[in-house]
């Protein structure tokens, strides 16, 4: 192999190696941001392991909130109709957020079944239920009072 021949390739493996590098380091970020959607009965089933971040939804059980007088912190639970999720929160909750309605909580499962939400996201009109909560809810054989747009 002529000297010229030999830098060519080193030039070339440098390359697909630089390349190589930029690809995991992109699959890797993108695979610790991504969420994914379970429902209420997914986590009495324990499809999830409790070290992911996950987004939990269903509806907002009636009865279920309970408010701390001295903070910002605020329990309640989670229903897809057939089983239900405890969650504590410390926030400030969206102005739609109340019980019956669908909800959305960003977070991660403990130990002990509370699902620890950072962010409460609920619907923002009277006749839109989020996608993955409706299929939750008919999969679990909730009745549908809402449709989508």
């Amino acid at each position: 192999m002529t000297p010229t021949r030999k830098k060519r390739l080193a030039i070339v493996l440098l390359i697909v190696l630089g390349v190589s590098a930029a690809t995991a380091v992109a699959i890797s970020a993108m695979s610790d941001s991504m969420l994914y959607f379970v429902s209420p009965s997914d986590v009495v089933a324990q499809a999830e392991p409790l070290d992911r971040r996950i987004r939990l939804g269903g509806l907002v059980a009636d009865g279920s909130v309970q408010r701390a007088s001295d903070s910002l912190a605020v329990t309640f639970a989670v229903t897809d109709g057939a089983n239900q999720v405890p969650v504590a929160f410390t926030g400030i909750l969206p102005d739609l957020f109340r019980e019956g309605q669908g909800v959305i909580a960003h977070g991660r499962l403990d130990a002990d079944g509370v699902f620890q939400a950072d962010e409460i996201l609920a619907r923002h009109d009277e006749t839109y239920m989020p996608p993955e909560v409706m299929r939750a809810l008919e999969e679990a054989g909730h009745p549908i009072e809402a449709s989508q747009p």
